[in-house]
């Protein structure tokens, strides 16, 4: 057998097929239905191999001039029939008609596309037609004044082929950049609204830098079969989420999947999540973005060695990221994605996007102008009173959320994701700035937050705030929630750190957030908080209890990027080591880690990765490689799985134990009458936590009968934590009932768990000797 591209082998993926049949009955209902005048139907849908252009191309690339617009003399004598099949007028040899505004982008009608955009400040609005992939359009048709309503721009244009078609618009108006505007009837821009852009369909491909129309819209066929699919709507309180990269969860040669870094890996792997027991995968970014915005060329080698890898740069908020895709040169990017959310659905895993609103990949005034800077600059950014960006993204721009038109641009996207993919939440990246006027100044009552709380569409769909952005907006514990938003509690993950490196006066923060943190979020309850130690920005678990500094020269930054104050320790000795002793004190720091996560109130959330060691070497700031610092390496499982099946017994507790799962916060009173408070938290002595500011050492008790506010019964759990350099004797609650403690967990031990439901009866019922650094977990329950 030849070998083939594995990009082109498509015919093995168990990708729902595409089922154009649902669009072909619509054109062939259309053309039964219509009377014999009607005029002449939509070609028959070539297969893709011989979607050639039939028409030749034009070679200009400027604006054209404006053909005359003429009214055809379309036989109207069957007024039975639905008069939106009629062009109306012909231009340049195709036939046209008034549009529909709404909705907007390009929408599939009867015998045509129907093409709609806003703008408010352009005078004039071209359709430019490509066949695709051809470098220059074979046409460009002018929106005739009447055609316009209000500030949109929509046109029907019949007898186009959906399938090969790319189109854009050039848009006509003032360029004064002091006011905001910056029209040029030079540039092609992509429609906001395009639910497939090309340009990028194959990942790292290197582009044609001449191409007149880099980024290209497309239609897309919603026609997938999702059969009895929908949103699985787990309750918040019971999600473990798994943050992970697209491409970086199966690029490396070792994930041993058919088509590394693409959704179909991922499909490959959902057996690995469901063994680690995570019901929720966080991905970053999969909007489309250009992963050669800013990248980097090794003068030496010719090699490019840094591209935009993360993907927090949008180019279009309604498409998957083709690259991301087997199938994406086959323009399949759609129905690939649209396969896995259903087969993590089928597995009972959430899919959860990371999304970015606060800015786009056009950058400020030395950017390039590619869409929204084109269509109407003065609406979709926030600008100072000069006409300059406004940078609360420390990217260049920032959107203007609140403007009224951006406002329903976002919410029509969140909409389209929820109602087309299934998608079963969203996590905004620097999502303050979604609460910011649009002159910049924060709000009290943020329009789009409370319209995304309340909308009917977004009702089941989990909303996750980034609660600051980078112009020192910080609204963890304050984020206007509407009593639907969590937030990344940054707070946790800093308290969390602090402790388990042993800095002092920690305790009584460490208490706050293994409840929910009660003190931010009073109001919203535990399950407002996501939980964090670790996330793709940042120090990996590994590198956390390996480093005390960045090490981020291969970013090409002299090390001045990424973040200085990660409250990392490197257990004595800076980087890899031999060292026996370090590295059993670093295995034990992540497993005290993971104890902390999944023991505390409050939604656990894992970077990809952590649970078998992944490192990257010190690098706190990875944006820019495509390589082993982001890949996650395989063999690991191997080698660290001990660490991994730590995780996994962890994850598998947290579902057994609904004591770990309020929505509520807890209260620290009896009101069951259990004789136990439903929290109460403990020191070296029972009942008697030490609050002190050299204090080290903390436990806490829940009790079982006290799970989900006392209408579930459970076992007791006693959870104890020294962060000690010296060991400490903890003295136990006393049980009552016949109840007796068990041995879940302890980090201390060489034998550091065993599997949930077989743990090990304590002998000595009164005391715990607890190792320095280490965690234990008992269960108080009757022995068997």
């Amino acid at each position: 057998m030849n070998k083939k591209d594995p990009s082109d082998r498509t015919d093995s993926l168990d990708v729902t097929p595409k089922k154009r049949t649902s669009t072909k009955k619509t054109t062939a209902a259309t053309a039964a239905s219509a009377p014999e005048a009607a005029p002449k139907k939509a070609p028959a849908r070539k297969k893709k191999t011989e979607a050639l252009p039939e028409t030749q191309p034009e070679t200009s690339t400027a604006a054209p001039s404006v053909p005359v617009s003429l009214t055809l003399n379309a036989d109207f004598s069957n007024v039975d029939s639905r008069i939106d099949f009629y062009p109306t007028h012909e231009i340049g040899g195709h036939r046209i008609r008034a549009g529909k505004p709404l909705p907007f982008g390009a929408t599939l009608v009867p015998n045509g596309v129907n093409f709609s955009v806003y703008s408010s400040h352009a005078t004039d609005c071209t359709l430019v037609l490509f066949d695709k992939g051809s470098p220059t359009p074979r046409a460009e048709i002018p929106f005739p004044k009447e055609f316009r309503i209000g500030n949109v721009f929509s046109m029907v244009v019949f007898d186009l082929d959906p399938e090969t078609l790319e189109y854009g618009y050039r848009m006509d108006g003032p360029f004064d950049p002091q006011q905001g505007h910056r029209f040029d009837p030079s540039r092609i821009l992509f429609d906001p609204y395009a639910r497939v852009i090309s340009g990028r369909d194959v990942w790292g491909e290197k582009p044609d830098w001449d191409n007149i129309y880099p980024h290209r819209s497309r239609l897309s066929f919603d026609d997938f079969d999702w059969e009895e699919d929908r949103q699985l709507e787990i309750p918040s309180e019971d999600l473990i989420v798994y943050e992970m990269h697209v491409r970086g969860f199966t690029r490396h040669p070792s994930s041993g999947v058919k088509f590394p870094g693409t959704f179909v890996g991922i499909r490959e792997k959902l057996p690995y999540l469901k063994e680690l027991g995570v019901n929720a995968i966080e991905l970053m970014p999969i909007f489309e973005f250009d992963e050669f915005e800013h990248s980097h060329t090794d003068p030496e080698t010719g090699t490019i060695d840094h591209l935009n890898y993360w993907g927090y740069s949008t180019l279009g908020f309604f498409a998957p990221k083709a690259g991301y895709a087997a199938t994406g040169k086959k323009g399949m990017q759609v129905d690939e994605l649209k396969a896995l959310i259903k087969a993590c659905h089928k597995q009972g895993i959430e899919v959860i996007l990371d999304v970015v609103f606060n800015h786009t990949a056009e950058g400020n005034e030395q950017g390039p102008t590619l869409s929204l800077k084109g269509l109407d600059n003065q609406t979709y950014y926030m600008l100072t009173p000069e006409g300059y960006y406004f940078n609360f993204s420390g990217t260049g721009n920032t959107l203007n959320c609140n403007h009224p038109v951006v406002r329903n641009m976002v919410l029509d996207c969140l909409r389209y994701w929820v109602s087309e993919y299934h998608i079963d939440g969203f996590r905004f990246d620097l999502a303050a700035i979604l609460g910011r006027a649009q002159d910049g100044s924060p709000l009290s009552n943020p329009p789009l937050l409370e319209t995304l709380a309340h909308d009917p569409i977004l009702a089941k769909t989990k909303l996750i705030a980034e609660a600051w952005d980078a112009g020192g907006l910080y609204q963890v514990g304050s984020f206007p929630a509407y009593g639907r938003w969590g937030e990344w509690n940054g707070k946790y993950r800093d308290t969390v750190r602090k402790f388990l490196k042993g800095n002092p006066g920690e305790v009584g923060d460490m208490a706050m957030r293994l409840q929910g943190s009660p003190d931010l979020y009073s109001s919203r309850g535990p399950t407002a908080s996501i939980n964090f130690i670790t996330a793709h920005d940042g120090f990996t678990l590994h590198d956390m209890v390996s480093y005390n500094e960045k090490h981020n020269h291969a970013n090409g930054e002299d090390n001045r990027d990424g973040a200085n104050d990660n409250e990392s320790w490197n257990c004595g000795i800076e980087g890899d080591t031999d060292a026996a002793g370090v590295l059993a004190l670093r295995r034990r720091q992540m497993q005290n880690a993971f104890a902390m996560l999944l023991t505390s109130q409050g939604i656990p959330m894992i970077l990809m990765g952590d649970e078998i060691g992944r490192t990257q070497r010190g690098n706190n700031n990875t944006y820019c490689h495509d390589n082993d610092l982001n890949w996650m390496d395989w063999s690991l499982l191997e080698k660290n799985h001990d660490l991994f099946t730590f995780v996994q017994r962890l994850n598998r507790f947290r579902h057994l134990h609904p004591v770990l799962r309020n929505r509520w916060h807890l209260s620290g009173r009896d009101y069951v009458g259990s004789g136990y408070p439903d929290i109460s938290f403990h020191g070296e002595r029972a009942w008697s936590p030490d609050w002190s500011h050299d204090s080290r050492t903390l436990a806490f008790m829940l009790c079982g009968k006290h799970a989900r506010g006392g209408t579930l019964q459970d076992d007791d759990l006693y959870v104890m934590m020294n962060m000690h350099w010296e060991d400490h004797a903890f003295e136990l609650p006393y049980l009552s009932q016949g109840r007796q403690w068990h041995v879940f967990v302890n980090t201390g031990a060489e034998t550091p768990s065993v599997e949930p439901g077989e743990e090990v009866w304590l002998k000595d019922q009164r005391a715990f000797w607890m190792g320095a650094r280490s965690v234990a977990i008992l269960v108080g329950k009757a022995p068997r």
